[in-house]
């Protein structure tokens, strides 16, 4: 196998000049000044000496390459050229990069200034990792032939030392792990901060790029037969037993799944994992889709305590904040944080709905749930990739399980419970905010298929899929060009997932959560802020087992997003207010948010994920512009028009008005009301302020409120609740003013996101609200008659 990208050793201590010098200590005062800078330095000089000892390793590398190459020519070679080349492939070009780094860095750790620049020759080490991608593609075939000729040439075999191959793989681990810590103690005004974060991202893509097709070669476990058995795979799964949900750490060995629980210890003690059962991958199965019909269905817990359960974490999250902006006391934090934890775990439990079945072929069967069809993929690959090795079936004694699941501590991966309490607080926050993406087109596909991408971002701890591209079909290079706008909640990566669609009715399977269409490829990037926050687009390419998905992106954060501009323009209805636009029409609701529900009602009402699935952005801005031309050929356009693009329409038109649906003035009153606890006061402040609305404003929002009930009494089909529209449309309808919000943006983003749970809890109140009539409304005047 090739080599993994292991955690590297710490194979230096104290920097070193590779002429022989050494770094000069410092004294405790000048320790003390500019601690940040002085761990730049200190980070820097461990790397420069690691770095010596892999240029020395390079170096002994390539010492047997000229006698090699000088007796190919020769009537008695040791190898042949081709051999040779094979063998050595790129390693005079590594051995060339790190030499000229190296030169380039020495000089400037040896003269430390703190005001020093050197993230440019990180930039240029990370933008020159293509060569080690060809190294890698390389390696077996290299390793291989490396061997054959020891075996055969017993010459080559006294001056190679073919273990020094796998190396140059673990040095770009190394660098990636010393860009992390250069970046902790760089501050973010230094010029080389931008510089350090832009060779962590390449360095980071470069080996989730490559980590996808390498078998780990981590520290093995020896069971007392004498197998030898590596980690391949290990994290946190929620696995539904006994009618319950527990978080379960599963690890994925060479030839066996073991599902552990982390045990409770005392503090201090030494925390060890409890087995809860095993399957050897010999005896391990997935069943079939149809054989998953006959399952026990999952209960999934509603969108809309999910929801409130988001909303109770954000307002923790800026309590905390303003906690520590007061300086408050530690003890109270520590509370909160611990309150914030137990409402992000049981998000954590509760939130995963897809189905990961596993079958032990003697018998038991489990099931884990899990909140993307990425991590379901992986896993499952993870398994059949190892199964297709002659595996043996086996039973563990009790000493060899102790042994496995002892072991199971050390070697883990993943330390952490994926929840944002445990992140460190200097950790990005991530981004609050608008990613637009156009997914243009892909290649590398073997046969013709019909093809479709969908993308995921994360959101609290785990991943939602936020919009999917039509079915391109019978091609080997779909050109798909569409755009859409995501929306962000403290993201901090971006996934595409590249599927053949399954058109064989037979095959479709009942499980409301089950995908059965064929993943294809899968892919991940992380939104790096810097990168990302440019008002150009960004053009990107994802690699996934041989595909190529090209997609550009630009990022809107809220405060520019929620900048309304009047439109200038006297005709048209984008950015029109609603009362000149019904006037003109002579109508009660304007033309275009009649024509738009209707068509959603006739065709896209058992559309999965109407509203939700974004539309292609090219389509929305044929149709925008159709609708402000007032074009006599609107109702064709609509009919032939996807439907998930009418939809992206109608949202388009509320969120340009020049002020939201329930207007600015009335947004501050909106919130209060929502945060009354007693019911009775809460419905004669929310009526009242649904009869302080314009007349148009009112009649639009009933006629619209009305659709959306429609389209959630169809929840079982198109898996759209009333809080998954209200989550949708809440914010568009609901904003503060530029005036308002500006006192927000000062803020945290937790904060933000919190005065948007408000804006949907808003719009959920009159969705479960029984039908409200526009003249029941105006007749029913309030015992109290105060202006808002």
């Amino acid at each position: 196998t090739r080599p993994a990208l292991m955690p590297p050793s710490s194979d230096a201590g104290a920097g070193c000049d590779r002429r022989g010098g050494t770094f000069p200590e410092k004294t405790p005062g000048e320790r003390d000044a500019g601690k940040g800078l002085e761990m730049r330095k200190l980070v820097l000089s461990g790397f420069l000496a690691s770095e010596e000892i892999y240029i020395n390793q390079l170096e002994a590398l390539l010492l047997p390459m000229k006698p090699l190459k000088a007796t190919a020519t020769t009537s008695q070679p040791v190898l042949t050229l081709q051999q040779i080349e094979t063998i050595f492939y790129k390693i005079q070009d590594i051995y060339e990069i790190h030499k000229e780094f190296y030169d380039n860095l020495c000089p400037k750790v040896q003269q430390w200034d703190s005001n020093i620049t050197m993230g440019h020759l990180f930039q240029k080490l990370a933008s020159q990792l293509g060569v080690y991608k060809a190294f890698v593609d390389n390696y077996k075939i290299a390793l291989e032939t490396a061997e054959k000729c020891s075996q055969s040439n017993y010459q080559f075999q006294k001056i190679s030392e073919v273990t020094l191959l796998y190396k140059p793989i673990d040095r770009v681990t190394r660098s990636t792990l010393v860009l992390h810590d250069l970046l902790k103690h760089t501050p973010s005004d230094h010029p080389d901060y931008p510089l350090l974060q832009d060779a962590l991202r390449i360095s980071q893509n470069f080996l989730s790029s490559i980590n996808e097709d390498i078998d780990p070669r981590r520290t093995a476990v020896t069971t007392p037969k004498g197998e030898t058995r590596q980690l391949i795979k290990d994290g946190f799964l929620v696995e539904l037993s006994e009618g319950s949900r527990k978080l379960r750490h599963v690890f994925l060995f060479t030839d066996v799944l073991l599902c552990a629980k982390l045990k409770k210890t005392a503090v201090g003690k030494h925390q060890q994992y409890d087995c809860k059962w095993y399957v050897p991958l010999a005896d391990l199965v997935f069943p079939s889709p149809e054989e998953s019909e006959h399952c026990p269905q999952v209960h999934v817990i509603p969108d809309h305590e999910l929801e409130d359960m988001k909303m109770k974490i954000s307002a923790i999250k800026s309590e905390v904040q303003k906690e520590k902006a007061n300086k408050g006391q530690s003890r109270a934090i520590e509370r909160l944080k611990k309150k914030m934890f137990e409402n992000e775990f049981w998000l954590l439990l509760n939130s995963p709905a897809i189905p990961f079945r596993i079958h032990n072929r003697n018998g038991k069967s489990y099931l884990f749930l899990l909140s993307s069809d990425y991590e379901r993929s992986e896993w499952r690959e993870a398994i059949q990739k190892l199964q297709k090795k002659d595996l043996q079936a086996f039973v563990l004694s009790s000493v060899e399980l102790q042994v496995l699941t002892g072991s199971c501590f050390k070697l883990r991966t993943v330390h952490n419970i994926p929840v944002t309490s445990n992140k460190d607080d200097d950790e990005s926050p991530g981004l609050y905010g608008f990613l637009h993406v156009i997914v243009h087109s892909a290649k590398g596909f073997k046969q013709s298929a019909n093809l479709y991408c969908t993308l995921e971002v994360d959101s609290f701890g785990y991943f939602v899929s936020k919009a999917k591209t039509r079915v391109f079909r019978d091609t080997t290079e779909p050109q798909w060009n569409e755009e859409f706008e995501i929306e962000l909640e403290g993201s901090q990566s971006l996934r595409i997932l590249c599927y053949e669609k399954c058109y064989d009715k037979t095959k479709l399977n009942k499980d409301n959560n089950e995908i059965v269409d064929k993943i294809m490829g899968k892919g991940q990037i992380q939104l790096d802020p810097q990168a990302v926050q440019t008002k150009n687009w960004h053009m990107d390419v994802i690699e996934m087992n041989g595909i190529k998905v090209e997609f550009s992106m630009k990022f809107t954060s809220r405060d520019m997003s929620l900048k309304r501009t009047p439109s200038k323009k006297q005709t048209g209805v984008f950015g029109v207010k609603i009362s000149v636009v019904t006037k003109r029409e002579r109508s009660k609701v304007p033309y275009i948010v009649r024509q738009c529900i209707e068509e959603v009602e006739k065709r896209g009402i058992e559309e999965v994920g109407i509203y939700r699935i974004s539309g292609v952005a090219t389509d929305i801005q044929a149709l925008k512009a159709v609708f402000d031309a007032n074009n006599k050929d609107i109702l064709v356009m609509l009919s032939d028009m996807d439907i998930n693009a009418i939809a992206g329409t109608l949202k388009l038109y509320f969120r340009e008005l020049p002020e939201p649906l329930l207007t600015d003035r009335l947004y501050p009153a909106f919130m209060e009301g929502i945060a009354l606890s007693d019911p009775a006061a809460k419905e004669n402040c929310m009526m009242h302020l649904l009869r302080s609305l314009p007349d148009p404003n009112l009649i639009t929002f009933l006629f619209l409120l009305e659709h959306l009930k429609r389209v959630a009494e169809k929840e079982p089909i198109n898996k759209m609740s009333l809080h998954n529209l209200a989550t949708v449309f809440g914010p568009t309808l609901l904003r503060p003013s530029e005036g308002e919000s500006k006192g927000h943006l000062t803020l945290a983003s937790d904060i933000w996101s919190h005065d948007v749970m408000a804006q949907v809890q808003v719009l959920l109140y009159y969705l479960q609200h029984p039908p409200i009539s526009f003249t029941e409304l105006k007749r029913n005047t309030l015992y109290f008659s105060t202006d808002v």
